[in-house]
């Protein structure tokens, strides 16, 4: 770290003690602050949002900020907000840039892999339910993930599986080893007790993301009967700690409308969720239930629920397919983030089951620079309308293209499934989604169609051995 970097991480530090005396009356003065060592201008952007919001007091966002004063253990706060400011944002973000120059290729801010595939539920509809405790990655490999993502500028590490808390050990020996870290997982749950949230407390860089598929019907519908109980027991366990924790919502045919209810929304704030990560149910495998999948009007309501939301609610909410117009489209094959399976094959993203590289046969850059990542990083955005971001849900084809071209096998644990067969089932799902995204961008984003309505490309067709626009009709 040289001078400069010490002095911002002594600062945010010395800003966070500062905000910690009265957050209410010191927040507004901590942005002036902060204005003046954002030189480069790396977080314009969130500092604006973050200036509009606590200008309002009655603002749902200014709200959610005092709550992680209020309702948060000021050493977990702290530990996790210098965390994600100075290594994930500042420090890291400064590595990363550097490193996408040098090697012309993605490296994310986030990585997601399966300590396990082993689970203690069997979820309707999930392909990890038929796995079994088949596959491990070792404590040493993810700890050697960790300390190849770091110098590459990547400080948050987010666990699924399988059940990632069948691993609970070896992620709370990860979260010690690595302070400097973010670590999160994806889990359903009914694992978390009061020894292993007093194991959270004492590390404080840890976040539990809780799955949920909407009230007590549902959610034991898809994952087995007493299952929401046991969730809201592990809710109120988190919640006495003063541990923050958000939640993980699939939204199906199925549950749609009841996820997308104030009704759950609010009930997930009154249980003291910080966040939401929102998913549209993928037919990932062989065994997959296509039925299961949201239909365009689903799809639409939950663009527009989930808007209201975010103006009304305490609850930091991201939808990962209909909010890719803040994003720029599609985040995984390493710009944002990749996926790291229980057998080490390293994938684009956590429902792309595809891969040319495992971590025990190549370095974490290599496979950055293999020809898979490479046909990610070539080929993004895979459209021009950002709320089509996915090359199998909205784009089927683009996926098998780059699988294909570079030689990528199937990595599904139990029937092999190629690109194209998992495309195929999406075919009809993406002609549907199609009219309503563009109708959707068109509506928020007018610039972008020329006069004959028509999406305006975002490639010049200019690149060798192609020569055609990636325009979308």
């Amino acid at each position: 770290m040289n001078l400069k970097d010490t002095a911002k991480t002594v600062a945010v530090k010395t800003a966070l003690s500062y905000l910690d005396k009265d957050p209410e009356t010191n927040l507004p003065k901590l942005m002036e602050w902060f204005d003046k060592f954002d030189t480069k201008g790396t977080l314009r952007k969130e500092r604006e949002a973050i200036r509009s919001v606590i200008g309002d007091k009655d603002k749902n966002w200014y709200k959610l900020i005092l709550s992680l004063w209020k309702d948060i253990d000021p050493g977990v706060r702290n530990r996790l907000l210098e965390n994600f400011i100075i290594n994930g944002s500042l420090l890291g973000y400064q590595k990363q840039k550097a490193n996408k120059e040098k090697y012309n290729c993605n490296i994310p801010w986030a990585i997601l892999m399966n300590p396990t595939s082993a689970c203690n539920l069997k979820c309707t509809g999930c392909w990890a339910a038929e796995y079994g405790n088949h596959m491990n990655l070792t404590y040493e490999e993810m700890d050697d993930i960790v300390n190849q993502g770091t110098e590459l500028g990547t400080y948050v590490y987010l666990f699924t599986g399988g059940e990632p808390l069948v691993r609970k050990k070896d992620i709370i020996r990860l979260c010690e080893e690595h302070p400097d870290c973010v670590f999160s997982i994806f889990t359903n749950g009914t694992l978390i007790d009061e020894a292993f949230a007093d194991e959270i407390l004492r590390v404080q860089n840890f976040i539990p993301a809780i799955s949920i598929e909407g009230f007590e019907e549902a959610t034991d519908g898809r994952r087995g009967q007493g299952t929401y109980q046991k969730i809201m027991r592990a809710m109120n366990i988190l919640k006495e700690k003063r541990l923050p924790f958000g939640i993980s919502c699939c939204y199906t045919s199925v549950n749609a409308e009841v996820i997308g209810s104030e009704e759950y929304f609010d009930q997930m704030v009154d249980m003291g969720a910080k966040f939401a990560w929102f998913f549209t149910y993928m037919p990932v495998g062989k065994g997959a239930v296509k039925e299961l999948m949201a239909t365009a009007e689903q799809r639409e309501m939950m663009y527009h629920k989930i808007r209201e939301y975010r103006r009304t609610k305490p609850l930091f909410t991201v939808d990962f397919w209909n909010d890719g117009e803040y994003v720029g489209g599609c985040i995984a094959g390493g710009r944002s983030y990749l996926h790291i399976n229980a057998n080490g094959d390293i994938e684009p993203c956590a429902f792309i089951h595809y891969s040319d590289s495992n971590i025990r046969e190549k370095t974490l850059l290599e496979a950055y620079r293999s020809p898979l990542f490479m046909g990610y990083h070539d080929n993004q955005p895979w459209s021009s309308n950002m709320l089509r971001p996915c090359p199998v849900l909205d784009n089927p084809g683009r996926l098998t293209e780059i699988v294909e071209k570079s030689g990528a096998k199937s990595t599904d644990y139990q029937n092999l499934e190629s690109a194209k067969e998992f495309s195929d089932k999406c075919v009809d799902t993406a002609e549907k989604w199609a009219p309503v995204a563009d109708k959707l961008w068109k509506k928020s984003h007018p610039e972008s169609f020329n006069e004959a309505g028509e999406i305006i490309s975002m490639c010049s067709g200019n690149c060798a051995g192609c020569g055609k626009s990636r325009r979308d009709a």
